[in-house]
């Protein structure tokens, strides 16, 4: 197939005279859509994730060294649109964008990358996918009242990410890894990011995961929602892509609606639940107090990992609050212990979903993180982790972000049962996650990267 894609770009006309803007555009529809055919870098040098965050930094306006005060930005209000109309519509070609991991040559790096197995931290990756995504939708954004050597006025957030997949491949901390990614939807002050992972294995860069976030635009006083520019298909492709993020903000919706939290069960699910009661009391015993155990079986609160992480400033994002790739990186960390304590083997993931983040985290929270093993079927297990924050003084707790796991196992792993009402509608979430993890829902989801 490569083949024959080499030859018709071989055999392409060649006109005269373009201008440089053309084919730029040229070069990066041909990058994206048989570069990872051909296994080529692009034709420009690729910039470090080092060099990602440098410009970042410049766009904000940020200086190097943390003081708790915050910086007063109240006078870039004044740059911002009042609506869409102002701003010019932009297509997917304008935020693509790659940036590269360089293990290859960066030892330290590489030794903050590696697992004792010889393997990537997925957690250092959840990272990097996440401030990368920050970097597309400022590439996305085109401001015609941005005043030159000022910073920004918009503030780029982390609303969700709606789904992390997972391929087979097991990516080595002793090659470069490239992240690729554009904006594929946007609303009026949102827009959804997807970014894809690559690594340079047998003379071909191979794909490792593909992530879905949806980010928010603010203000530069983070205090209301901020006009963005508008996103057009140029081709038949790209207006895929936009109806995807359609179907998909439609899907949350109706999750919210359906949540086990404002609706029961479903007929079905009750039937599960009645069926697990069954199975974990003694038939002979008319009050429904002994309850036993079924064979290769466990309670689901004795799968309950949990760690207390202090935030330091180096931990903080463009912001000065915690910053979100951090906590994936803690939360699919400790999941994968939790997973490993319950299966005796080392998990591999295989799906990340419907990753919320309610509420921002101060530098210097006291965090808790709280992982457990929700649903088990087959070889698979899914895991559930939340993080809140603790009051030291008031005692109270807040929770901040939820995180849902997907993992396999190299055997058959044990089942999980619920002890409660409450841990049979975590059992029934942690099915319902699953089921859409590996598209036993009956409903595909569209191809969100253009050209792959």
């Amino acid at each position: 197939m490569s083949a024959n894609v080499l030859f018709k770009l071989c055999r392409m006309p060649v006109r005269k005279s373009l201008p440089l803007t053309e084919l730029r555009d040229i070069n990066i529809r041909l990058v994206r859509r048989y570069g990872h055919l051909r296994g080529q870098e692009p034709v420009a040098p690729v910039q470090t994730i080092a060099e990602m965050r440098e410009k970042l930094h410049k766009i904000m306006g940020i200086q190097k060294g943390y003081t708790p005060l915050k910086v007063d930005r109240t006078h870039l209000l004044e740059m911002l649109p009042t609506s869409q109309a102002e701003l010019p519509v932009k297509t997917m070609n304008d935020s693509f964008d790659h940036a590269v991991i360089p293990l290859s040559t960066d030892l330290d790096m590489r030794e903050k990358y590696s697992t004792l197995h010889g393997h990537v931290r997925l957690g250092r990756l959840m990272e990097d996918m996440d401030i990368f995504a920050v970097w597309l939708s400022f590439k996305h954004i085109e401001n015609p009242k941005q005043v030159p050597d000022l910073p920004t006025p918009y503030n780029i957030v982390t609303v969700l990410v709606d789904q992390i997949d997972f391929t087979s491949v097991v990516p080595t901390p002793d090659a470069d890894i490239r992240l690729s990614g554009h904006v594929s939807w946007v609303g009026k002050s949102t827009m959804e990011v997807v970014v894809w992972l690559e690594q340079f294995q047998h003379g071909a860069w191979r794909k490792i995961t593909r992530a879905i976030f949806l980010m928010a635009a603010r203000n530069s006083t983070n205090t209301h929602s901020a006009c963005i520019n508008s996103l057009k298909a140029t081709d038949e492709e790209e207006k895929k892509i936009l109806d995807g993020g359609i179907a998909r903000k439609l899907r949350r919706t109706q999750v919210q609606k359906a949540t086990l939290l404002r609706i029961a069960p479903d007929i079905n699910e009750q039937h599960i639940i009645h069926q697990l009661f069954l199975d974990t009391v003694d038939p002979r015993d008319i009050t429904f107090e002994q309850r036993a155990l079924p064979p290769n079986g466990r309670w689901m609160s004795d799968t309950l990992v949990t760690n207390i992480i202090n935030s330091h400033p180096e931990d903080r994002n463009l912001h000065n609050t915690v910053f979100g790739g951090f906590l994936m990186r803690q939360a699919v960390e400790l999941s994968s212990t939790c997973c490993f304590a319950h299966s005796y083997f080392k998990p591999r993931l295989v799906c990340m979903s419907d990753i919320m983040f309610h509420h921002p985290v101060e530098v210097g929270a006291l965090l808790r993180m709280h992982a457990k093993v929700v649903y088990a079927e087959m070889d698979h297990a899914q895991v559930m982790t939340h993080a809140e924050v603790s009051d030291p003084y008031g005692g109270t707790k807040t929770t901040t972000n939820v995180f849902h796991f997907t993992y396999k196992i190299p055997q058959i792993v044990r089942k999980v049962y619920p002890s409660s009402y409450h841990e049979a509608m975590a059992y029934l979430d942690g099915r319902r996650h699953f089921q859409h993890a590996l598209g036993l829902t009956g409903k595909s989801e569209p191809n969100v990267t253009k050209g792959l």
